[in-house]
């Protein structure tokens, strides 16, 4: 199939369809374990199917519209959904160097309309710069070829699309006072990637924002996270917390509430966009 190109999304896609199937099942006053046992299929499919953890074939999905009663216009449009969904996106080229789990969250990052996040030790990956980057990577203890970081790099330029080129997301990033602090390749690469901050935090879908130390304990204080808003109804904010092996994601109403009132609270002890940008000129001339 035809890869999509950047700003179109098969993960958002299926994550679409799985909601629909899953609101008309109900409205259907249907159990999981109901409408498996009418396919004779293991209840876990229907879940799996639901949540967005697998796919779904055109076969099964019809199979599963007629035990629903879902004809005409909704039938159609929710088998086009599906077919959109089965495509390959164009992160799926870097497969060999990106985590699946990763691959994921690229897939919502591709479609989303905005993205709010706080950053405790590193300058967020839609921000960085290849030397950067470059020296961040290098210092793992499971070495990466000099192919494979040529890659990441690569893969992670292509990223940056989302707030450079056509319809760009809203970026609203706060990175704790350490992130610009703590030097990352050598001084030139840190002084090259402060001045990157400068520029792109005076694009207007961008806002950048520097916790200082100053501010002193705050709620956040346990680790970094990402919001993710979309532009459209069916697709509810996604929460997604990273660590050195996997992420988790969270789509329930009371944890996106718990996560956008604590951005807001970071957002209120920060400095304003105008001083981070005077602090990060400043960190500049003296990295």
């Amino acid at each position: 199939m035809t890869a999509l190109t950047i700003g179109s999304s098969p993960t958002v896609r299926r994550r679409r369809l799985a909601s629909e199937l899953r609101r008309i099942r109900k409205e259907a006053g249907l159990t999981a374990e109901a409408v498996a046992e009418r396919l004779e299929l293991n209840p876990s499919w229907v879940s799996r199917v639901e949540t967005g953890r697998r796919g779904i074939r055109a076969i099964d999905l019809r199979a599963l519209l007629d035990v629903y009663n879902v004809h005409g216009t909704a039938r159609d449009e929710l088998l086009i959904l599906a077919r959109q969904a089965r495509q390959r996106g164009w992160w799926h080229s870097y497969g060999d160097v990106i985590p699946e789990w990763f691959q994921i969250f690229v897939g919502l990052e591709a479609e989303a309309a905005e993205l709010r996040s706080y950053d405790t030790e590193l300058v967020p990956g839609l921000l960085q710069t290849p030397d950067y980057y470059r020296g961040y990577i290098s210092t793992a203890p499971m070495a990466s070829s000099p192919e494979e970081i040529d890659r990441k790099i690569d893969f992670r330029q292509a990223r940056q699309a989302r707030i450079t080129g056509a319809n760009p997301l809203k970026l609203w990033a706060i990175m704790n006072e350490a992130v610009i602090r703590r030097p990352v390749g050598g001084q030139t690469t840190m002084r090259a990637q402060l001045r990157h901050l400068v520029e792109t935090s005076e694009r207007p879908n961008v806002t950048l924002q520097v916790l200082p130390f100053a501010a002193g304990p705050h709620p956040a204080m346990d680790g970094g996270f990402v919001i993710l808003e979309f532009p459209q109804a069916p697709d509810p904010d996604v929460v997604y917390l990273e660590n050195q092996v996997g992420s988790l994601y969270l789509e329930e109403p009371t944890g996106i509430d718990r996560y956008n009132l604590l951005f807001n609270h970071l957002r209120a002890k920060a400095l304003d966009p105008d001083q981070t940008r005077s602090l990060l000129a400043q960190a500049a001339k003296e990295a």
